[in-house]
């Protein structure tokens, strides 16, 4: 919630839903919207303001009639119950806070007598926060692949440019607004310095939680991909081809997710904007370029001086490969130096091509 609006290359401006009533409800709006069109977009925002949420408790979840998260477990597996591990004092502090957030939200409840048991890893946020991470690697492991298709990336990034507006949008802790089937909610149990604990609502980190949550998005908005609404898991937007029909296209977007539930980050919300940053490229009416962030990471990596370390860069390269003409021929001399039973010897020809 603190990380603030995804970076866009419009200007954008913060707008209070509340009037300058009560507790601030800020989203943001791009600032070179015309007045009258800027001013049609906030009374909207305002009358749909119940479909975001600025704290956990604004967050019912979605309809388990619609989607709930199963782990079906293989039969033949046996439960996994993993020793307990230390943490730094200053860690274990802010992991007890973190609990009790989750625990006060109803997002997990203790248990006495637990089968599965996992420990949790903190992880430090770019904001200096904990994160509460679960190592669910016994459980993955017993659990069978979903195999529901995630959309192509390059087809959704096609199919977004060319739009006049945009409005940017992601699910508030998306995979906690689905619940947990009532047989597998225990399986996700987790040992912390308050107790043990299991998760009554999807967690991050278990295997098939992007599929369960793509899965409850396109049932949401199946009627609308592809014509006014991209989703990428919990990454969404509202495109119109036209200025004039922005505001129809996103509210129709607000009454779907009023009608299941559904709860958007206000903070990660970037409204009524002509580009901005989808999936890793910058999509606008013209077409899609290139995000400079990407390019700058790839031009200040060293040369490669392993197998591991050229397929990283390979990778990365890979991603922006439509806009490097005959990328193909020219990584060529790399690619040989990933073939079975081939020395790793960095030459003129291998510095060339990675040049």
């Amino acid at each position: 919630m603190q990380d603030g609006p995804k970076p866009q290359l419009e200007e954008l401006e913060e707008i209070n839903l509340t009037n300058g009533e009560g507790t601030a409800r800020p989203v943001f709006v791009s600032k070179s919207m015309e007045p009258n069109a800027r001013a049609d977009l906030v009374v909207l925002l305002r009358k749909y303001s119940d479909v975001f949420a600025w704290r956990y408790d604004e967050m019912p979840g979605l309809d388990p009639e619609l989607v709930t998260h199963h782990l079906d477990v293989f039969p033949n597996s046996k439960p996994i119950k993993q020793p307990q591990r230390k943490y730094h004092p200053d860690s274990e502090e802010k992991v007890k806070e973190e609990v009790e957030k989750l625990r006060s939200a109803g997002f997990i409840r203790p248990i006495q007598y637990p089968t599965w048991l996992c420990n949790i890893v903190p992880v430090k946020k770019k904001n200096g926060q904990i994160r509460v991470c679960e190592d669910f690697r016994d459980l993955n492991k017993a659990c069978p692949k979903d195999e529901m298709p995630l959309p192509h990336i390059d087809t959704l990034v096609d199919i977004t440019a060319g739009h006049e507006m945009f409005s940017f949008m992601d699910g508030f802790s998306g995979y906690n607004q689905i619940k947990m089937a009532l047989e597998d909610a225990e399986k996700t149990a987790f040992q912390t310095p308050l107790g043990n604990f299991y998760y009554t609502v999807m967690p991050f980190g278990l295997k098939n939680a992007g599929a369960t949550y793509q899965r409850a998005m396109t049932a949401i908005f199946h009627d609308m991909i592809h014509h006014s609404v991209e989703v990428y898991v919990d990454d969404l937007v509202a495109k119109s081809k036209y200025k004039e029909e922005h505001l129809r296209d996103l509210e129709g977007v607000f009454k779907r997710c009023r009608r299941f539930n559904m709860r958007m980050n206000p903070l990660k919300c970037a409204f009524g904007v002509t580009s901005g940053k989808f999936l890793g490229f910058l999509v606008h009416r013209h077409g899609i370029d290139a995000d400079e962030s990407k390019i700058r990471s790839i031009s200040n990596m060293p040369p490669p001086h392993s197998q591991r370390s050229l397929k990283g860069f390979l990778g990365k390269v890979s991603y922006l490969r439509r806009f490097i003409p005959a990328l193909a021929e020219i990584a060529a001399p790399l690619g040989d130096l990933l073939k079975e039973k081939v020395k790793f010897e960095w030459k003129d020809k291998h510095q060339l091509a990675f040049e």
